[in-house]
C-alpha cells in the first residue's frame, strides 16, 4: 500500500465560522481511504487561507515527501492544496520529479499522466480565479458601502457591529466616555496619558476589556470616525452613522496635539505667555526673558525706541486674573439664571412645537398639490408647458419650507443650551482665576477677549460678546442682589424672546 498524507484545511480560526468544516474533511477522507485501502502515516491540519503562498503546515508536509516519508496526499479537493500559482505550480513539480506519485481526492479524479496533470492545472487555475473574483466582489461590496455612508470595517472605541441592522451603533457602554475623553483633551490641561488615566476610573476601556494604550488614545483623538465622517483607501467620506462630537471640537483637541507635539526642552523654562501680548505704545509684540531666576516680558521694539519697561510674569498674571474675575459669576447669580433659561425653555416648548407642526403641515399641502397637478398633466387636463411651469412653482415653495424646518429642527433652543454655557463658564472663571495654572488662565483669556496689549505695566483687553456684558455689568456692581433684581441688565438680555432681533445674548452668546 502506498503512504499517503492527509490533509485537511480551512480558512479560518474563527471558532464560530467554519467549525465543522475540519471535522467533516477528516471523517470523509478515512472513509475514502477505508474504501480506497489508502495507508495514512500523518495527518496535517491548517487554519490558514491558500490566496497566498507560505502555509507552514503545508509547506512542512512537502518538506516530509521529498525525504521519503510519503508518496501520495489525500484531500477532500485541489482547492484545499492550493488557490495561488505558486503552491500548485509546486504540487505540479513535484509530481513531476516522482516525489508525489498519487494525488486522491473524493471530488476529483487525478492520475500522474500528461492528461492528469492537465487536469489537475486546471482545477488549481480555477481556484485562482474563484478567489480572485471573491475578492473583487468583495471591494466592490465595500465600495459602495461607502457609497451609502458606511464604514466598511470594525467599530472603533465607543461604537458596536450591530448585526441585526449591518450597521454602526453607539457602544452604551463607551459612547459617553468617548465624548468625555475629546472634551477633557481639547481644555488643554491634560496629557494623552492623563486624559486616558482619567477616563479609565470613569470606566473608558477597549471592547475586550483592556486598559488603552497612549497610541489608542492617540489614534481615537486623531479619527474623523467620531464627528460623521471616516476615511477609505486615504480619502475622506461622510457617514450615515451618529457622530459622538463636533468637528469643531475635533479641531480643537488637533490645535492641542499639534501644540503639544513639540513640548519644551527637559530644564529650559516655559514661558506661557509669550506671544500673546501686544505693546500699545509701538504695536510690536511682547516677548520674554529669564534675569535671575524670574521671567520678564518686554516690547521687542522691532519697529524703533520705545519707552515701555519690563514687567514680571508673576505681575502680569496677577493682572491676567484680575481680568478674568471681571466676567465671573457668584454662585447666586449662576443658579439665578440657569432657573430663569429653564423657564425660558418651558415657555417657548410649545410655541416652538406649533410652528414646527405648522411646517410639516404646509410641506404635505404642497405635496398634496404636486400630485393633483401631476395627475391632470397625465389626464390631458393641461399642457406639458403648464405643469412644467406650475410644477416649478410649487416645487420651489416645498423647497422653502423644507429648508425652514431643518433650520428650525437644527437650531431650536441652541440659543438656550448656548446661554446655559455662557453662564456655567462664567461662573468658572472666578475659579480659574484663583487657580495658580497660568496655561488655563491664558486660554480662558484667549477665549474671552481678543488683541490683549500692555502699556504702563498694565494689561488692556477687548472683551468679546457675549462676555463685556458681564464685564461692563462689573463696573456697575458685584453683588448678588444687584445680579438678581427684576431691573437687572441680565434679566432683559435672557428674557427677550427669538423674534426680538435685538438680543444681544441670543445673537452673541455663540462664543465657542
Amino acid at each position: 500500500m502506498s503512504k499517503f498524507f492527509l490533509y485537511a484545511r480551512k480558512s479560518t480560526d474563527e471558532p464560530d465560522r467554519q467549525i465543522l468544516s475540519i471535522e467533516a474533511q477528516i471523517a470523509e477522507l478515512k472513509e475514502f481511504a477505508e474504501r480506497e485501502h489508502l495507508e495514512i502515516v500523518e495527518t496535517f491540519i491548517e487554519s490558514q487561507t491558500a490566496k497566498e503562498p507560505g502555509r507552514p503546515i503545508f509547506n512542512k508536509m512537502l518538506s516530509l515527501m521529498e525525504r521519503g516519508v510519503a508518496t501520495g496526499i489525500l484531500a477532500w479537493h485541489p482547492d484545499r492544496l492550493a488557490r495561488n500559482s505558486i503552491d500548485g505550480g509546486k504540487v505540479i513539480y513535484l509530481t513531476d520529479t516522482g516525489v508525489i506519485t498519487e494525488l486522491k481526492f473524493p471530488t476529483f479524479w487525478f492520475d500522474p499522466t500528461p492528461q492528469g496533470k492537465f487536469m489537475l492545472n486546471i482545477a488549481f487555475g480555477q481556484s485562482k480565479y474563484y478567489i480572485d473574483n471573491l475578492s473583487e466582489n468583495v471591494k466592490r461590496g465595500l465600495r459602495q458601502k461607502v457609497r451609502r455612508g458606511e464604514y466598511p470595517g470594525r467599530a472603533p472605541t465607543g461604537y458596536l457591529n450591530d448585526k441585526l441592522v449591518k450597521k454602526m451603533v453607539p457602544d452604551p457602554e463607551r459612547f459617553r466616555l468617548v465624548r468625555k475623553l475629546f472634551e477633557v483633551y481639547a481644555s488643554g490641561n491634560y496629557s494623552l496619558k492623563d486624559s486616558r488615566n482619567l477616563l479609565l476610573e470613569k470606566g473608558l476601556v477597549s471592547t475586550t476589556g483592556k486598559v488603552l494604550t497612549i497610541s489608542n488614545v492617540q489614534m481615537i483623538l486623531n479619527n474623523p470616525f467620531y464627528y460623521g465622517a471616516f476615511k477609505f483607501n486615504g480619502e475622506l467620506y461622510q457617514g450615515i452613522h451618529q457622530p459622538a462630537i463636533s468637528k469643531k471640537l475635533f479641531d480643537e483637541c488637533q490645535a492641542v496635539m499639534k501644540r503639544k507635539a513639540h513640548p519644551m526642552l527637559r530644564g529650559v523654562q516655559k514661558h506661557i505667555l509669550r506671544g500673546l501680548l501686544k505693546c500699545t505704545e509701538c504695536g510690536c509684540g511682547i516677548t520674554s526673558e529669564m534675569q535671575k531666576g524670574h521671567i520678564y516680558y518686554r516690547c521687542t521694539k522691532k519697529k524703533g525706541s520705545c519707552t515701555q519697561k519690563y514687567i514680571r510674569e508673576e505681575m502680569l498674571a496677577s493682572m491676567v486674573s484680575v481680568e478674568i474675575k471681571k466676567v465671573s459669576l457668584p454662585v447666586a447669580s449662576k443658579e439665578w439664571m440657569l432657573a430663569e433659561l429653564e423657564k425660558e425653555e418651558a415657555s417657548t416648548l410649545e410655541a416652538q412645537s406649533v410652528f414646527a407642526q405648522t411646517l410639516k403641515t404646509q410641506i404635505k399641502e404642497v405635496e398634496d398639490r404636486l400630485e393633483k397637478l401631476l395627475d391632470a398633466h397625465l389626464d390631458g387636463t393641461i399642457t406639458n408647458e403648464e405643469y412644467i411651469a406650475k410644477k416649478h412653482k410649487i416645487l420651489n415653495q416645498k423647497i422653502e419650507f423644507s429648508e425652514k424646518l431643518k433650520t428650525f429642527e437644527r437650531n431650536g433652543n441652541r440659543w438656550l443650551e448656548l446661554s446655559k454655557k455662557f453662564v456655567s463658564d462664567s461662573h468658572q472663571a472666578e475659579i480659574i482665576a484663583s487657580g495658580e495654572n497660568l496655561e488655563v488662565k491664558r486660554d480662558f483669556l484667549k477665549k474671552i477677549g481678543s488683541n490683549p496689549t500692555v502699556a504702563n505695566r498694565t494689561l488692556s483687553l477687548e472683551f468679546k460678546m457675549p462676555w463685556r456684558i458681564l464685564a461692563d455689568y462689573h463696573t456697575l456692581s458685584r453683588s448678588d442682589a444687584d445680579f438678581s433684581s427684576p431691573n437687572c441688565l441680565f434679566r432683559t438680555k435672557l428674557r427677550v424672546r427669538d423674534s426680538n432681533p435685538n438680543n444681544i445674548l441670543q445673537r452673541d452668546v455663540s462664543y465657542h
